[in-house]
């Protein structure tokens, strides 16, 4: 495989375009908004910039990985070449039901194509094309160029010959790839997802304060990351969408999401993203926020 197409340029899709393009691989990254790739392209050059900057990459690595990258807002375009396709689209069924359906059509027969989730069906995306064997997970760790797991999933009908060669391909990406089947949250999420939602379920039940609860899992438990915070910097409303997914997709009352979560979601307090969530994020900085008003 040489010829990778990415769907989706935000956090995840330019993460993924910057670490295949640096690596060797013509890259496509395809988006709707022309925007939205401008702003992929300046994230993925500040990164660079960032890598040379402490001597981990030569500026010669860097214009040769920026050469390796074109930018698309047709899909057909993009992917006439495509050995691989990467979606990395947001976290929601049906968009990515319709995306792998149009693919489908669009990809040369033997392309694989490969989706990011972090926890729906790899076998249900499959499903939806002419191709399910082909078909796999290539869940990848944020921030991608620097997070070495690569969780690789495959569906029900996904071969050996295809899991073996995606196995080798996140090898060399220098990515240390893992194989798991396809079950709700597979095996990253469904055993961080429960673990942020009890500590979003202690400060609902006013056991601590955020600060606390994050204290704890990082003296105690030596975590790198409280799981407040860390809810933050993955999106709530991701985390929401997962643990509805296990929830769904086990019916066990303990992936039931924190009524909390629920509500700051709704309030449009999404983390990172939203500038609030469990901290404030304004200005690159990092302040509490007490969550009460939520409750």
């Amino acid at each position: 495989m040489k010829n990778i197409a990415v769907i989706g340029s935000g956090t995840m899709g330019n993460g993924i375009a910057h670490v295949f393009a640096q690596n060797g691989f013509t890259v496509s990254l395809i988006d709707i908004s022309a925007q939205a790739l401008e702003k992929a392209v300046a994230t993925i050059t500040k990164n660079l910039d960032r890598l040379v900057a402490k001597e981990k990459i030569d500026a010669t690595t860097k214009e040769a990985t920026l050469a390796n990258l074109t930018t698309f807002t047709d899909t057909k375009q993009g992917i006439a070449n495509a050995d691989l396709v990467v979606e990395a689209a947001t976290e929601n069924v049906d968009l990515k039901l319709k995306i792998f359906k149009q693919l489908d059509v669009l990809a040369p027969t033997n392309c694989i194509l490969a989706t990011n989730t972090s926890s729906i069906s790899i076998t249900k995306i499959g499903a939806v094309t002419n191709r399910p064997d082909k078909v796999i997970g290539m869940h990848f760790m944020n921030p991608v160029p620097i997070m070495k797991l690569v969780e690789i999933i495959r569906g029900y009908n996904t071969t050996d010959e295809v899991t073996n060669s995606i196995m080798e391909l996140s090898k060399r990406l220098g990515k240390s790839p893992v194989e798991v089947n396809d079950y709700p949250g597979f095996v990253a999420n469904r055993i961080l997802m429960p673990m942020i939602n009890e500590a979003i379920y202690t400060l609902y039940e006013g056991v601590a304060g955020v600060e606390e609860i994050d204290t704890v899992m990082k003296l105690g438990m030596a975590h790198p990351m409280g799981p407040l915070q860390l809810a933050d910097f993955i999106g709530l409303d991701v985390c929401l969408s997962i643990l509805n997914v296990l929830y769904e997709g086990f019916g066990n009352p303990k992936y039931a999401p924190c009524p909390l979560l629920v509500n700051m979601v709704e309030a449009g307090h999404k983390g990172i993203k939203s500038g609030t969530g469990f901290y404030s994020w304004g200005h690159g900085t990092k302040e509490l926020i007490i969550a009460d008003s939520f409750k």
